[in-house]
Formats: structure tokens, sequence, C-alpha cells
């Protein structure tokens, strides 16, 4: 039996176990082994592991203290496939993201400021620096929190989070295929979309093109078998087009996600609505990366979410999600463009995970 230190945290709208590496180190036993069998994976319940059955709770994050210049911390996000024997290290969760500066001042890598304390962050899996800022009154983290966001019934850690840079980051290119707007097919026809890279990729589609509002619910998306399998069949086309898959078969679950957008009415507070799709289900809110792709998307003349907007975009956007607004704010730093957002996160468990010494 081998016994294995683990944090469970609340990072934003999902939940994640994190890990340091040196402790998924396992005689005989990739990371990916270790992971499938802490979870509990290939199981739909997870029910033999620490898993949630869900794509926004099958998560883990991986860090260490950096050995990059200009970062504090360099952190790893794996998305733990439910019914595959499979770990996707395709992309990053920015939902989970925000997990990373609390850890790293509860363990002391960072010293804690006297009033707030910023933790330069860099993402290994789209090599993505992220600037996170929390407040630490008196030089000690502020636990539990008074930060709310939607989806989340309860506060947390409030955790700011820029996002340096953050174009063409798995990719090389904001836009992958040189164009803001290109037909992709979906159930036989041809629809418009907008294909980027920014935060991650993301495959963006007017929900009026494929027939939908823009602000059903998870059931009336989830229920439609037949919408979710044109939807997917759009995004491993995309994953293909975007040079992040060489076949359709092989395109991954987790990467590009799928944003349906469509217009802000004044009941929606909003310039814009948003569902999007996750691991082949409606995310119950929003994937932050998927916020920073947006918010980028906006700022460019010709793109799908561009011609939704009624009002200039440019400092930022509001979007009406399934949860609740989400907001994210736009500005250039010493001549780079930073996106960011504001997430809360909370440590709900310290815990020794227990492997078997043989499965």
């Amino acid at each position: 039996m081998f016994r294995i230190p683990a944090a469970w945290m609340r990072g934003g709208t999902s939940k994640c176990w994190v890990f340091e590496w040196d402790n998924l180190q396992v005689p005989g036993k990739s990371v990916d082994e270790v992971l499938l069998r802490l979870f509990g994976s290939p199981d739909s319940r997870q029910i033999d592991g620490v898993g949630g059955g869900t794509s926004t709770t099958s998560k883990a994050v991986i860090l260490s203290r950096s050995v990059t210049d200009g970062a504090d911390v360099d952190y790893t996000f794996a998305q733990v496939a439910i019914e595959e024997q499979k770990v996707d290290w395709g992309s990053n969760c920015g939902n989970c993201s925000a997990v990373v500066a609390p850890y790293a001042i509860d363990r002391g890598w960072v010293e804690a400021g006297q009033d707030n304390t910023s933790v330069r962050t860099l993402n290994t899996n789209t090599d993505q620096f992220i600037l996170q800022k929390v407040p630490t009154p008196g030089g000690r983290l502020d636990d539990p929190g008074t930060q709310t966001i939607p989806g989340v019934p309860f506060p947390g850690l409030s955790v700011g989070m820029g996002f340096l840079d953050p174009a063409g980051r798995t990719t090389g290119r904001l836009f992958p295929t040189g164009e803001r707007l290109e037909k992709v097919t979906f159930d036989g026809r041809e629809v418009p979309a907008t294909l980027i890279d920014a935060g991650a990729p993301l495959v963006i589609l007017d929900a009026a093109s494929v027939g939908l509002t823009g602000h059903e619910t998870a059931s009336q998306i989830d229920s439609q078998a037949a919408l979710l399998v044109h939807l997917d069949d759009v995004r491993r086309d995309a994953a293909v087009r975007m040079g992040l898959a060489a076949t359709r078969a092989e395109a991954e679950r987790a990467i590009p996600k799928l944003a349906l957008v469509s217009r802000a009415s004044a009941e929606d507070e909003a310039d814009l609505v948003v569902r999007m799709l996750s691991m082949g289900r409606l995310h119950p809110a929003l994937a932050i990366t998927g916020s920073v792709a947006l918010t980028m998307a906006a700022q460019h003349e010709g793109t799908v979410v561009c011609e939704l907007l009624s009002s200039d975009a440019s400092s930022g956007l509001t979007m009406r999600t399934p949860a609740g607004l989400v907001q994210t704010w736009a500005e250039t730093r010493d001549g780079v463009p930073v996106v960011g957002t504001l997430r809360s996160a909370r440590r709900l468990a310290d815990a020794e995970l227990l492997l078997p010494a043989t499965w």
C-alpha cells in the first residue's frame, strides 16, 4: 500500500485533487496509471476512487517550486477521464488554476505579504504565465475568505488571475487556421465558427446557427443526444484544423472546448450569453480559459463573438452563464496583453490517498 499526500481543493467552479510531483512517483507505474487508480477510472461513478464522476470534479493539479525564471510555482493540470482509461494533459483548467497561489502560500513556497501576496505561476500544459493575487491580511491567508462567485453557494479566498499574453499558447497562433471566421459542418450543413487559441483552444458557434436560443439549461442540452453528437463532430473536426490532432479519432475530449454564444438582451445584464460544453456535457458555469478566449475573440472584428456584441469589449466582457455573471478584464502591461478574472478557492481537506500496491 502506498500513501499519497494530497489536498482536496475547490478552485472556482471545479474541484481538484492537488499533488506535489515527488509524491506521485510510484515504482513501476506511470503518473497516468497512478492518477487513474486513485480516481477510480475507468468507471462512470468512480466508486473505488476519489473522482467525483463529473468533468468538473475529476481533475488533478500537480505542483512544484519553479525552476523557471520569472515564476514562483510550476503546475500541471490533468483531466482524468471517467469512463476511459486516459489522462488528458493537453490543456489547462482556469478554475483549478485558482488553487495554486493559496497552496503555495500555505506551503511557505512564497512569503506572504502584509496585505496581498502576488504569486507568479507557470502552467506547463500551455506554457502560460498567470499572475495570481491573494489577500493575506497580517501576512496570513484570509481563510476561509469572503469572495463569492456564480455557481458556488459559499465564499472562499479571493484569487485574482491575470493571463499574460494568452494568445496561441497551445498552437502558436491566436487563430490557428489564420481565419477569424470559417465554415464548419454541423448536421450536414455549414455554419459559421471561430477557432481561437487563447487561454486554451476553443471553438465558438452562434447558438442560433445550431437551432438553440443560447439560454438552454443543462438538462435541455444534455438530453439531446443527437445534438451532442453533432457538436462533438464539429469539435473533433476543429481539433484537426487547429493542429491539435492528426485525425478526428485522435481528438482529445478536453480540447478544444466548444462555446455556444448568443446576443444578450437587457434582461441578461451582460455583453454576451454563453453556454460551454466540456467533456461532452454542458459546463455548469464557464471554463475560465474559455472566458479568456471569448474575451480575446471579442477584441477582433469578424469573429462570431464580435458580430454579436452591441458595445465595445476592449476592456473586458460580462458574460451570462447558467450559474450567473462572469466578468473578465483586459489591459496591456508593459506592452503585453493581459486578460484576467476573479475566482475564489477553498481548501476542503488534507488527505493521504491509499494506493493499492498492485491492481
